[in-house]
């Protein structure tokens, strides 16, 4: 099932979108909270054993084996252009699925921690902010207003480009 993540701030008056909400699962990156629509999310697994892959760009750890299917990782930490995190008890891969020409891919994603799923309101998300962010502002669709505090919502489908998500691919169907 292809599911997209819409970009930038909801279209309408603050009135329309009032009533609307996605729900957002926070989580921690390096001190910094970020936040993912659901939709594309399959599951969210402890850190394990994942294999190293030769030849592959440094954001990508490896490749786990999820219920017989070869699943590429990405440090998303490496992917902003920071340094890893290291693991710890809390750090998690978070599963989704990402459209492609070729259909959905599974994809992992490391992050440091999982904080909470949250409903927001559309009318409390402004669009991706210009400059000021430490990530690329491509890989934001938007910020959200949670109490007196920001959270970073990515576009998961413009954290890879459609080039490293056919380099993904490869990887994958080598395995």
């Amino acid at each position: 099932m292809k599911q997209r993540i819409t970009q930038g701030a909801p279209s309408g008056s603050d009135e329309e979108r009032a009533g609307q909400t996605q729900q957002i699962l926070t989580f921690q990156l390096q001190d910094e909270m970020f936040g993912l629509n659901i939709l594309p999310i399959q599951e969210i697994s402890e850190y394990g054993k994942i294999t190293p892959v030769p030849m592959v760009p440094g954001y990508v750890r490896g490749v786990i084996n999820l219920r017989g299917n070869v699943v590429p990782v990405i440090d998303l930490p490496v992917r902003f252009g920071w340094q890893a995190s290291p693991v710890t008890k809390r750090t998690c891969i978070v599963i989704v699925a990402v459209a492609t020409d070729s259909g959905p891919m599974e994809m992992g994603i490391v992050i440091d921690s999982v904080n909470e799923v949250v409903d927001l309101s559309t009318s409390r998300i402004s669009a991706a902010p210009s400059f000021g962010a430490k990530v690329r502002t491509d890989f934001i669709s938007g910020m959200g207003q949670i109490d007196d505090g920001f959270v970073i919502l990515l576009n998961i489908e413009r954290v890879l480009s459609v080039d490293e998500l056919s380099q993904l691919g490869r990887v994958a169907q080598s395995g």
